[in-house]
Formats: structure tokens, C-alpha cells, sequence
């Protein structure tokens, strides 16, 4: 009967648990980290290292986080815990937004479903209810970052609504009033009827849109060329309700135009879309009777087609860069009330910049014919005045992208409005930014040209919003002149007072109160619109990077979606280039969007949407912190279940792996630690391969790639530890003497990878490398977090012997393909039932085994490798060139305790042993 010999058998031994259980047991680290204070002692333990600072850009506290907020703050505390561990004190300050419409609106919502009006509430009711909506927001938020394990400073977070914050946005904008940037002008801007608010160009999302197009035509009254006269030159639109608007016709000076007749009509358009307008308008047919340049256009006189009813003024023909043939009639409706475009034309011009629409859509009462339509309602009345005026040459449907306001998702109008505007040249703002955007590091690349161009192309910055919550903009304008005032005294009691108590101190009493004697308060009109939110995140970096003593200014990075080099990283490279001449951060970091695994935008509506809480509630923080890293972030990523499986079983190999690290690490002490010189190649070879992920993990910490270290890393443990190194020394670690070298040589190592790979993980799977950690320091009062990765001695490397490792695994692999067949066949059970020839066309590759146990790396009983041509029937792979397999069953008996099949088993004083473990059972014994 055949001896038990398991209790001789050194097996893995691990409190580590193969099953992770993480949404379970990440509370309890969490637990562990909050009583354990470790942000403060990471904190205290960084004191005087080089820092790095990641300036966190505030979210909206008005919900719970979606799975870009998920994306976006893990990619975060991956970055600062990985710099952490490169040796940087790299403290992490979470941040809000707390002002602006996303909050309002909420408020409003909740009294329009009472049936109220927000403006029959007194502004400091509504303000406290906004404060109290976004202090419970923050406080849920808050929870739901740290649950995804995200560490910082949670206790002391900044908020746009701090007073402090407030005072510091109030002094910030006062900067510019005193530098002469900040002016009141009246231009058009995005304008929400709904919302009753400019908007931020960042505000603002392009859906499709069904308008209606009408081609109208303007009857000439002075005419620049005879063949002008009795004509009506044609335009073409698809807002018909800005024809009240309209002040004069663009044309192209280089174009060509004709003049035709069709029927009773004769008309004025473009050479090249005269096809277009025929088609439009079911002409049948035009009679060409005139060719023209456009400049000869020059001092063509129109009037508005509602001339005689309240319209009675010129409609001059005006030249135009931006008149094109793409589409319409080759001459431009302007309406310099309605549009950029047109408000440059008529600025140039000195047209009348007329004031239609009212802020909530409707038209002005002053408005002929309109007055009190609704903007949106319009089509119809226009059109049939229109007609009435024998002026609609075509009328039509279009399908086009439109901008919508991002919160309330209604279509924008240009609105001419009086606002506050920061301008791009007076203190050349523009040439600044644009500077300071070529001494930022942009990552990916494409953000400095992507940024560039929008700032190369910015108007004038508006920064006024006619809502309630928010920071006032707290200036004075001089009733007579318009002229602001400027004083450094009256500028510093107001952001005393908002310091003191908040920017409600704008809004209890009359602001005047601020003034000093040397100011009449019946002269001087203090402003009633509130600060553009981009405008209180533009400026966080003056009261979080420059106020506390933890962070530095600029900060070393920014790290925001795609979307913000129109938003945020807009807005705080503005505001710090108007104030301090240069940006607020070294280096940019975007990232891509959250689609469905289909590749589709996730919207409620589909179904298709993926919660942050599900995915940790089902599978655990980690496996989310995974995904983060397993794509290329720098684009949209996908998310969903088969994603989310996959995820799951990379993360069990990663897991698996440490566990056996752990296991086979069990009683280890430094008396068994091996020295380079004394170790076998195969355990050199794996502490190379250390040094070359360190090398590259430190440099892709540096490049933020870190789907870059997460691919390394997988490979790494599936691969070359799994496949090749613990499955080579599986058997010595079992069944060698506890003092053979092989043994402590592969327990040495296994100490080196459970440094490296728990230090190296701690960033990405911050839960599980805590968890493996105290697996093997159990009494630990320490953390993984507390340490950076290790630093790997240079004689680590070698790369003569990577190479020769690199033909002892090609030529395994060829044996482990022949194994396999005769597994599949049935001729074996065990590669340990086999041995093998190996045939190698040269000696070049048979000196790769110098050194080197064959049978042992390919975890065979016997082996051997000759130098010569291989029988038939060999197996070869064909990637492989000159080495070929031939396999047979070994000979001997079966060993008792290893299984190897070997010659001398039963020759020995135990007839079941080898003489390995012989001699290992009597040592333990």
C-alpha cells in the first residue's frame, strides 16, 4: 500500500481568501482607513517630498454620481495614489460646484410642481433652499466617491459656496473691473427662453432639429444698377421669427449673381444656388436677364418686407466674408440682434442693433405685428404676414443640428441682451492664453491644438446670468455714463462682508451700503445679474491651490472629460491669464466618454444606462477600478455585462496570483533569503523581468498610461508567473527540502513579487492590495498606501540572460505543444507521465539549456536535448524554426510524494520515493 505522504508536502498556506467577496469586505478597509486616519499620516509621512498636485475639478452637487463621474474620479485617485507611490507627496483635495442653473433648477422644479413662480419667493429664501439642495448633495457625493475607494482629504473638501470661496470669486472678478477687461455691452448671446438665462458656450449641446425655412424676397427702392430696379433681392432663413430683426442683406463681393424673372417676379440671387432656390419655391422656370458681381451690389437699398407696417426704415445690401454658396440664396438675412455674424456686420456698419425678444421669448411690446408672440410660436404669423406682403418666395421644412441648452434641453435663440462681458483684447487676454497653452503639457497631444483653436476663436466672454443663485457681480455703474466704478476700498468692504457672511450680503439690503462718502448712492447703479458658474470654477485655482498651505499653485495637473477644453480647462486658463498673466496648471489630461458595449451614448430613455452603485453593490469597487484602467481612457469607453464578466475573470487571475504568492510565502523568514549570485537562472531571469516593469511602470506613471501597466501587469501574471515560473517551480516549492537552494531561492522571489506586485497594484485595485497586504501582516497598524514602490537593485538586470530565456521558452513551447497532443490522445495524463527529445538544428540553441534542468522546465520526468536532425513525425511549431519534439512515456515507477517518474523508485530505503524526496521526507521527519 502506498504511503500518505501529504503531511510532508509543503502546500500553500494562505488566510488570503480565493473568493474576494468585495463588495462585502471594501467597507471594512474603508473602516479601517477612516479609524486609522491614513490620509493624514500619508500626509505627514510625505512632509518635504516633491509635490505633486492634481487640482480636482468640481462636480455638480445636484445628484448621485453617474458612471462618468465614476471614470473620471477613479482615473483621478489612480494618478495621485500612483504618484504617491513614486515617492511624491501628493496630496488630493476633493472639490464641488455649488453655484448656477443645474442647482436652481432643481428648486424651481420643485415649485413649479407646487404651482408657484420662483420669482414671487424672496431671493434670500430661494438662495438658503439652493445652499441646503447642494449641502445634502455634497454629503451623498461625497460618500459615493469613497466608496469607489477614492482617498483624500474628505473631511476638509473645497466648495464654490464656502464663504471664503465666495469673497476670493468676488475679489477674482474685481480684477478685471479694475484692469478695464470687464465691461457692460449689449450683443447677442446663447439665450434660454426656458431658463430665462444666457448660456456658456460650455452650456450648450447640438441636437437635430426640424425648423422652418423660408425664402423671402426684399423689394429694392434704390437701386445700384438698372437692372436692380423693380427686383427683390432673396434671402434665406430657418428662424423666421428673427425677420422682425432684420436690419440689411450681406452679399458675397466675389460671388456671381443673376437676375431672373419667373412669371410676374423678378428676382436677385446667387448664380450657383439658383437651382436650389427653383427647386424650393416650384419654379418651373427662370429667364436669366441680368449677370452680376457682387460688388456691384455696393449701395443697393431694400426695404423690410413689412414696410408701411411699423418696419419703416432702409435695409441696406451690405458686403459679407462670411456669405458662401453652400446653401440658401447667396445673400444673408441680418439680423445683428440674432447673431454674431450679423452683430459684426452691423457694428461696422453702424446699423441698429434692435432689441425684439424679451428673456422670456416672447416679442417686445414696441414689436409691430408681433408684439407678444411667443418666439417659438412665430413661424406661423411671420410666414403669413409674409405672404400678405407678397414677399414669401418658399417656404419649407429642414432637419438640422441645433444647440439646446444642456439642462433643460430646449432649443437656444441669439438674443440681443445687455451682459457682462470679460474682453479677450483690452489687457490681451487672448495672446496670453494662447501663450501659456504652448507651455502646458497636453495629454493626449491633440488637446493643445483642440484648445487652441477655441481660444483663437473666443468672443468676448460672457459672464453674466439673470438667475438668483450664485455669486452677484458685485460692481457699480455709474447711472449717466455707464462708467464703472473703481475703487480698491469699496471693492474690499464688499468681499469683506461676503467672507463674513456669504454672498447673500449682495442681496440683504442695498448694496450701496458699500459705497464710501466720497459716492452720491443715487448715482450709481449696483448690478443685479449673478456670475457665470464657469466663471466661480475658473477661479477655484485662486482659492484652493493659492490659499492652502497643503497644495501649490500652479497645480501639476488638471484632469477632466474631453468636454472641458471648452468648459472648465477654458475658464480657469482665462481667468488665471487675466489675473496672473499665465496658466493655473503644467499639464492637461482628458479623457473620453462613457458609452453602452454597443457604443452607444447612455440616456435613460434607451435603458442602457450603467449605475456606479450597481456595478459596486454586485461585483466591488475594484472591478470598476479595473475597467477604468483596462481601456484607452484617452477615448470613449464602453461598459456592460459582458465587459463586466470579462473584468471579473481578469480580476480572479490577478487575485489568484497573489494568493499563491501568499500561499507559498507561508513561515517565510530572512534566514532563508537567497542572494543574487546563489540563485538559479530561472529565478534571475524573473527578477529581470521585475526590473523591466518597474521601469516601465515608472515611466507610464509619468506618461499617465496606465492601461499601459494594467496590460503589463495581467500579462505578466498570467503568463509569465502562471504559465511558465509557478508552474515550473510548483514542485520544488512543494516537494524540496526547506533548505534546498531551488526552494529558497523561489521563496526569495516569491518575497520580491509580493512587494512589487501588491505595491504596483495598490494604485488600480487599491482594496485588493490592501487586502493581500494584511493577509501577510495581519497585526499590521501599517498599509499598503503608506509605502511607494519598491526601489529594485540595477544587478537585478540582465539582459543576456532575458535573451537566452527567451529561446528556452520558445523551445518549451514547443515541448508543451507536443505534451498536449498525446494529453488530448490519452496517451498521458501528466506531463510528469512523458519524457521527451528535444531536437535542435543547432548548437546555439542548445546552449540555451546550459545551466538549465530540461526536464524541470518543461515539467517533465526526463528530458534531454540533442543537437541533429529530428526523426519524422517530430512536432514542430512553425513559429519556431529548427526545434522539434519527440515524446514517449518515461521509464521507472512513480514517485509516492512528487509523482515524477523515475528509474531509482523503488531502489531506495523508501521504495516509493525518488531520492529527492527520500531524502526530504527524512530531513522533515
Amino acid at each position: 500500500m502506498t504511503k500518505d505522504y501529504r503531511s510532508t508536502v509543503f502546500l500553500p498556506a494562505t488566510d488570503f481568501p480565493m473568493k474576494a467577496s468585495l463588495p462585502q469586505r471594501e467597507p471594512e478597509f474603508l473602516k479601517r482607513w477612516q479609524e486609522m486616519k491614513l490620509y493624514d499620516r500619508q500626509r505627514a509621512e510625505a512632509q518635504g517630498r516633491e509635490k505633486f498636485v492634481l487640482h480636482d475639478g468640481p462636480p455638480y452637487a445636484n445628484g448621485n454620481i453617474h458612471i462618468g463621474h465614476a471614470l473620471n474620479k477613479i482615473l483621478k485617485d489612480v494618478v495621485v495614489r500612483s504618484q504617491a507611490m513614486m515617492g511624491k507627496d501628493a496630496p488630493y483635495v476633493p472639490g464641488w460646484d455649488c453655484h448656477g442653473l443645474p442647482i436652481e433648477w432643481k428648486i424651481e422644479e420643485k415649485y413649479r410642481a407646487a404651482g408657484l413662480n420662483k420669482d414671487d419667493v424672496p431671493v434670500l429664501e430661494f438662495r438658503r433652499e439652493c445652499r441646503e439642495f447642494a449641502a445634502k448633495w455634497i454629503d451623498i457625493q461625497r460618500e459615493e466617491f469613497k466608496r469607489l475607494g477614492v482617498d483624500g482629504d474628505w473631511s476638509n473638501p473645497y466648495t464654490t459656496m464656502a464663504f471664503p470661496a465666495e469673497a476670493q470669486i468676488v475679489r477674482e472678478l474685481l480684477k478685471f473691473a479694475m484692469n478695464g477687461s470687464l465691461y457692460r455691452g449689449s450683443k447677442p448671446v446663447m439665450w434660454s427662453v426656458v431658463e430665462k438665462t444666457a448660456l456658456a458656450e460650455a452650456e450648450v449641446e447640438y441636437h437635430d432639429h426640424t425648423s422652418t425655412m423660408i425664402d423671402v424676397g426684399f423689394p429694392v427702392v434704390k437701386a445700384s444698377v438698372p437692372a436692380l430696379e423693380g427686383a427683390r433681392v432673396v434671402i434665406w432663413t430657418t428662424t423666421p421669427w428673427t425677420i422682425p430683426g432684420n436690419r440689411a442683406i450681406a452679399y458675397g463681393p466675389d460671388m456671381d449673381y443673376v437676375v431672373v424673372t419667373a412669371g410676374d417676379r423678378k428676382l436677385v440671387l446667387g448664380e450657383a444656388l439658383l437651382d436650389q432656390v427653383k427647386s424650393r419655391a416650384g419654379i418651373e422656370a427662370f429667364e436669366i436677364v441680368a449677370h452680376l458681381k457682387g460688388s456691384e451690389l455696393a449701395g443697393t437699398i431694400a426695404h423690410h418686407p413689412f414696410h408701411g407696417q411699423g418696419y419703416d426704415f432702409d435695409v441696406p445690401l451690405l458686403p459679407g466674408d462670411h456669405v458662401t454658396t453652400d446653401q440658401g440664396t447667396g445673400f444673408v438675412h441680418t439680423a445683428p440682434g440674432h447673431g454674431l455674424e450679423d452683430y459684426i456686420v452691423g457694428v461696422e456698419h453702424g446699423l441698429e442693433i434692435p432689441q425684439t425678444v424679451q428673456g422670456d421669448g416672447t416679442y417686445f411690446p414696441h414689436v409691430p405685428l408681433f408684439a407678444g408672440v411667443h418666439v417659438f410660436k412665430a413661424d406661423k404669423p411671420v410666414c403669413e404676414a409674409l405672404e400678405a406682403a407678397g414677399a414669401l418666395v418658399a417656404r419649407g421644412k429642414l432637419t438640422h443640428s441645433y444647440p439646446h441648452s444642456w439642462r433643460s434641453k430646449a432649443p437656444l435663440i441669439y438674443r440681443n441682451t445687455p451682459q457682462w462681458f470679460i474682453s479677450m483684447s483690452t489687457t490681451g487676454i487672448k495672446d496670453k492664453a494662447l501663450s501659456a497653452i504652448d507651455q502646458v503639457r497636453w495629454v493626449p497631444a491633440a488637446g493643445q491644438n483642440r484648445i487652441r483653436a477655441m481660444v483663437e476663436s473666443k468672443p468676448d466672454w460672457v459672464i453674466s446670468r439673470q438667475r438668483a443663485w450664485g455669486v452677484p457681480i458685485t460692481v457699480f455703474s455709474n447711472k449717466t455714463t455707464g462708467e464703472l466704478l473703481q475703487d480698491e476700498a469699496v471693492n474690499a468692504r464688499i468681499a469683506e462682508a461676503i467672507e463674513a457672511v456669504g454672498a447673500d450680503a449682495w442681496f440683504d439690503g442695498d448694496p450701496r451700503r458699500f459705497l464710501t462718502n466720497e459716492y452720491n448712492p443715487e448715482d450709481w447703479e449696483p448690478s443685479t445679474d449673478i456670475l457665470d458658474v464657469w466663471f466661480d470654477s475658473g477661479s477655484t485655482h485662486s482659492f484652493v491651490l493659492e490659499a492652502r498651505k497643503d497644495l501649490t499653485w500652479p497645480a501639476s495637473l488638471y484632469l477632466e472629460g474631453s468636454d472641458q477644453h471648452r468648459g472648465w480647462f477654458q475658464s480657469s486658463l482665462i481667468e488665471a491669464c487675466g489675473t496672473r498673466g499665465t496658466a493655473p496648471y503644467k499639464a492637461v489630461l482628458t479623457h473620453g466618454f462613457v458609452l453602452d458595449d454597443e457604443r452607444r451614448k447612455m440616456s435613460k430613455s434607451k435603458g442602457n444606462v450603467t449605475a456606479p452603485q450597481a456595478i459596486v453593490d454586485e461585483f466591488g469597487a475594484d472591478i470598476l477600478r479595473l475597467w477604468v484602467v483596462s481601456f484607452d481612457y484617452s477615448e470613449d469607453v464602453r461598459i456592460g455585462s459582458e465587459i463586466l464578466k470579462g473584468l471579473t475573470e481578469a480580476y480572479r487571475k490577478l487575485r489568484n496570483t497573489l494568493r499563491y504568492v501568499l500561499g507559498n510565502l507561508s513561515g517565510f523568514n530572512e534566514a532563508e533569503r537567497l542572494p543574487l549570485a546563489e540563485m538559479p537562472e530561472l529565478e534571475r531571469w524573473v527578477l529581470h523581468r521585475l526590473s523591466e516593469l518597474d521601469v516601465l511602470i515608472r515611466q507610464s506613471v509619468e506618461d499617465f498610461n496606465f492601461t499601459r501597466i494594467y496590460g503589463a501587469l495581467y500579462n505578466f501574471c498570467v503568463v509569465e508567473l502562471s504559465s511558465i515560473y509557478f508552474d515550473i517551480r510548483k514542485d520544488s516549492l512543494y516537494c524540496d527540502a526547506p533548505d534546498s537552494v531551488r526552494r529558497r531561492a523561489a521563496r526569495t522571489v516569491l518575497d520580491e513579487l509580493f512587494r512589487c506586485l501588491t505595491a504596483w497594484l495598490a494604485p488600480i485595485l487599491c482594496f485588493t492590495a490592501e487586502d493581500a497586504w494584511l493577509a501577510r501582516y495581519p497585526e499590521s497598524t501599517d498599509s499598503i498606501h503608506l509605502h511607494a514602490f519598491p526601489e529594485l537593485p540595477k544587478e537585478w538586470r540582465n539582459e543576456a540572460l532575458a535573451a537566452k530565456w527567451a529561446k528556452v521558452r520558445d523551445i518549451r513551447r514547443v515541448v508543451t505543444g507536443a505534451l498536449e497532443i498525446d494529453r488530448q490522445e490519452k496517451r498521458i495524463g501528466s506531463s510528469l507521465q512523458g519524457q521527451v527529445t528535444v531536437y535542435v538544428a543547432d548548437a546555439g540553441l542548445a546552449a540555451a539549456f546550459d545551466g538549465v534542468d530540461l526536464a524541470e522546465t518543461v515539467i517533465t520526468s526526463q528530458a534531454r536535448i540533442l543537437v541533429g536532425e529530428a526523426p519524422a513525425g517530430a512536432f514542430r511549431l512553425e513559429d519556431v524554426a529548427g526545434v522539434a519534439v519527440v515524446t514517449e512515456l518515461a521509464h521507472g515507477e512513480k514517485c509516492g510524494r512528487c509523482w515524477q517518474v523515475l528509474p531509482e523508485v523503488g531502489t531506495l530505503s523508501d521504495p516509493n520515493l525518488c531520492h529527492r524526496c527520500n531524502d526530504a521526507v527524512a530531513e522533515v521527519a
